[in-house]
């Protein structure tokens, strides 16, 4: 054998053992979302209601968050979450995502991750939009189409539809295929997108639900929310399945999983937190629309404890990409902030006030605002005193009508309102007009555009 081939073999034998060193030093990434899951639903954070021992236990072991605040609906969140960006600068409407983001999987992907998005999608149709947004593989429910979600379902992995009619679960199939995501990819670093399907309505007997019937077909408009309590146990089973595969894997230590929900409880949903009834409030821009949970857990690594910094769903993808060492494009407008020093105890920069942008068709009426820990104010000049109505129950008070202290902070939140006065671009607005006039132009199934109005609204 030539000197010459030796040298190479041995230079190829060094970059090898380098590349797995630096592997090695990142963690893997477990990023899981629930669907309409508010704050006041996890027994961590004072919740009453409802058996969450696996979130509690992650809450305990890690770090609990007890101001985070996402949008007020499903794909407003989601394109925040993913993107990093306010939805101001790139939300269209509700169901699909601009094909051309970048997203925390592409730059995850781009930094050496096996990547992977496991249950709801409802972000476009085209088959090969997973992979487009960084996503080596896929099971989804809402891809290219909608059907029933829990009993006998039908999902998309990797694009191709499969349906199934033998009483099986659409969240226990997405549970195992991002089980199985994880036992594949134990010995390089992955990162797992979990977008939860539970625990939207209809609220439906789960497989641990003393009705449940496994011959079950279909999905009801309703709100009866007899099983919403079965459903939030099963969402927390299957957390913490995640978490056994990982300690079976021996890859616990090296994990980071955070967990959060993507806008309030559903409406008609009453919890009790602390001793007091909490309505949900899903799609209205108060709290019990927004507040949701939010847990990080690393073990030896996080600190255990209680975090009181402003979180906003934008705050995710720079997050991720500190955790993972994935650099950030300078071409990015990225309104996030990176909360990976509070986890790594130290100070950071914590939020002084989250910057929201809310339209559910990315058309009038749109909900702008700022809130601090305090204070909020909204583009029409409506004020509220969080610290005397936090759910914004009482009657606003108007910006020209404030004096001293309340004054002195409308005046700063101004200031922060002004600095997004043209983050909306007007190629996106008019995008938005033209989404929502073919919406409207569509023709309606069934009993007609009432009909299809009333579905959609229950997939808000």
């Amino acid at each position: 054998m030539s000197r010459r081939i030796i040298h190479s073999l041995i230079t190829a034998l060094i970059l090898t053992t380098a590349t797995q060193a630096a592997d090695a030093k990142k963690p893997n990434i477990v990023l899981i979302l629930a669907d309409d899951l508010g704050y006041e639903t996890l027994g961590a954070n004072g919740g009453q209601t409802y058996e969450t021992p696996n979130l509690d236990a992650l809450a305990a072991a890690g770090m609990r968050f007890d101001r985070c605040y996402v949008q007020p609906l499903c794909t407003p969140t989601r394109v925040g979450l993913m993107t990093g960006m306010s939805n101001a600068r790139n939300y269209i409407e509700f169901g699909n995502m601009e094909p051309n983001s970048t997203t925390f999987g592409n730059l995850l992907k781009n930094a050496g991750y096996a990547t992977a998005i496991a249950g709801k999608w409802q972000l476009g149709h085209d088959k090969d939009l997973p992979q487009r947004f960084g996503f080596d593989e896929s099971c989804l429910w809402q891809h290219t189409r909608r059907p029933p979600r829990y009993a006998n379902p039908g999902l998309e992995y990797n694009g191709v539809s499969r349906d199934f009619n033998s009483g099986e679960y659409g969240p226990d199939l997405v549970s195992e295929f991002a089980l199985k995501f994880i036992e594949k990819n134990k010995s390089k670093p992955f990162f797992l997108y979990y977008p939860m399907m539970l625990t939207h309505a209809p609220y439906q007997p789960t497989p641990d639900s003393p009705d449940w019937d496994p011959k079950a077909q279909g999905e009801k408009v309703h709100h009866d929310n007899k099983h919403f309590a079965d459903m939030v146990a099963y969402m927390d089973k299957l957390v913490g399945k995640v978490v056994t595969k990982l300690d079976d894997l021996k890859l616990r230590d090296h994990t980071v999983i955070l967990f959060l929900g993507d806008n309030g409880t559903g409406k008609g949903v009453r919890s009790k937190l602390r001793g007091v009834e909490y309505p949900g409030g899903k799609g209205t821009t108060n709290a019990r629309g927004m507040h949701v949970p939010l847990i990080a857990n690393w073990p030896d690594q996080i600190r255990a404890g209680v975090n009181d910094d402003l979180i906003d769903s934008t705050d995710f993808l720079p997050t991720v990409c500190a955790a993972a060492g994935a650099s950030i494009p300078s071409s990015l407008k990225i309104d996030g902030h990176s909360f990976w020093p509070q986890l790594m105890g130290e100070k950071g920069q914590p939020r002084e006030w989250i910057y929201t942008w809310y339209s559910q068709d990315g058309v009038p009426p749109i909900r702008e605002f700022v809130t601090t820990k305090d204070y909020k104010l909204y583009r029409n000049g409506r004020f509220y005193n969080l610290k005397n109505d936090p759910f914004e129950d009482k009657d606003p008070k108007h910006v020209v009508d404030l004096t001293g202290d309340e004054a002195k902070a409308a005046a700063k939140l101004r200031t922060v309102l002004a600095q997004f006065a043209d983050a909306r671009p007007a190629e996106l607005a008019a995008k938005s007009r033209e989404a929502k006039r073919r919406s409207n132009d569509k023709p309606a199934p069934g009993a007609g555009r009432q009909r299809r109005a009333a579905r959609t609204t229950s997939e808000e």
